[in-house]
């Protein structure tokens, strides 16, 4: 019987997923308990698909400072003052060791306009207005232009990021990689026992990059 879930090596990118400074910073607002001891697995990962030349997309987040893009649940506080993802400002770049090297800002105007921004060599960010990366942007379009069939997400907050995204993933047909040790810190057996019923594949960082480097492994696979 064919199984539409297995992951397909050759037709594989990234969506990383809240991995800016205002996420992650201890004194941050928006910071989830310790999402920051991900970073070096989410790093891992992002290397990975470099290494391999697979492509990589970056979601990220920007608040407007009257609070006009910002979801409901957050909105009264940057109306009444709470200043993080702010166009232009350190908090809203991408985290050390997950921004390539040698990459300079992110264009907040291009990127709030529906545009991509190219970072690298097969590499872009783009900015999603709420949760879920596909949500109201381009990126089933930029992925299924490469042919993509295969998902892998990461990100610094599960439940805000990592899970709408694969949801919306799955709604879409895609097969989808979630790597838990990079994938934030509300991450449970009953979230992932919630994810295996949706066909989502488990792979720790460290295995998916063997993956990655070895197309005829299935090691880590689960």
């Amino acid at each position: 019987m064919a199984d539409y879930t297995v992951p397909e090596r050759q037709h594989v990118v990234l969506v990383t997923s809240d991995l800016q400074r205002d996420f992650l910073e201890p004194n941050s607002p928006l910071t989830r308990c310790s999402a920051g001891r991900c970073i070096g697995q989410c790093a891992t990962v992002v290397s990975a698909f470099r290494r391999a030349g697979l492509p990589i997309y970056h979601s990220v987040r920007f608040f407007l400072p009257d609070g006009s893009n910002v979801e409901r649940s957050r909105r009264q506080a940057v109306e009444e003052g709470m200043r993080v993802l702010m166009p232009g400002t350190s908090g809203a770049e991408l985290v050390d060791g997950i921004a390539p090297d040698g990459h300079k800002r992110l264009n907040a105007l291009k990127l709030l306009e529906g545009d991509a921004q190219e970072l690298g060599p097969n590499e872009w960010a783009f900015c999603k207005p709420r949760w879920g990366a596909f949500y109201s942007t381009r990126l089933d379009e930029y992925v299924r232009k490469g042919s993509a069939t295969t998902v892998v997400v990461i990100g610094s907050d599960f439940e805000c990021g990592v899970r709408p995204t694969v949801y919306e993933a799955c709604a879409r047909d895609y097969r989808v990689i979630v790597v838990p040790d990079a994938a934030g810190c509300q991450v449970d057996d009953i979230a992932l026992n919630q994810l295996g019923r949706l066909g989502v594949y488990l792979i720790g960082a460290d295995a998916l990059s063997l993956w990655l480097a070895n197309p005829r492994s299935e090691q880590g696979v689960a």
